[in-house]
This record gives C-alpha cells, sequence and structure tokens, in this order.
C-alpha cells in the first residue's frame, strides 16, 4: 500500500513513523514534511492549502490512502477530491 500523509508538524511525523510499522505498507510519502519526517518517508513539497496540488500529488504517487493531519488542507477542501 502506498500512503501519503498531508502536513509538516509533530502530528504527522507521529502519524508516519506509526503508519510506517504496518507491514501492508509498500511506500510512504509526505507532503510537504519537515527534517524529522524525512527520515521516515519521502518528503515531496507541495502547497497543502491548494486541494488541486494535494490530489495531482496523490495521482501522481498512485498513492492507496491519503491521510490528512492538519485543519487546513481540510478547511480548504481537500477531502472529497477525486
Amino acid at each position: 500500500m502506498k500512503i501519503l500523509v498531508v502536513g509538516s508538524g509533530g502530528r504527522e511525523h507521529a502519524l508516519t513513523w506509526k503508519l510506517r510499522e504496518s507491514q501492508l505498507m509498500k511506500e510512504i510519502y509526505c507532503a510537504p514534511g519537515n527534517a524529522g519526517i524525512a527520515q521516515e518517508a519521502e518528503c515531496i513539497p507541495v502547497d497543502f492549502s491548494h486541494p488541486a496540488d494535494v490530489l495531482d500529488l496523490a495521482r501522481r504517487t498512485r498513492t492507496d490512502l491519503t491521510v490528512v493531519g492538519p485543519e487546513a488542507p481540510l478547511v480548504t477542501g481537500v477531502v472529497g477530491r477525486e
């Protein structure tokens, strides 16, 4: 399973760290991530306040599961995009 974690803070670092333990996990990405998260996942710069950019990234990486950490992308409508 390919997983995309959206965000760049401590919450997203904890999510990435825990998701990495899953035996189902094949690849894990974080957008935009930070230096600590980069030790656990491939960080890809993206402006998560633009839902279309997050959707484009999910399509390019062929993500199976997207986990949104911060509230800001939720407010801008990142969930529910197809």
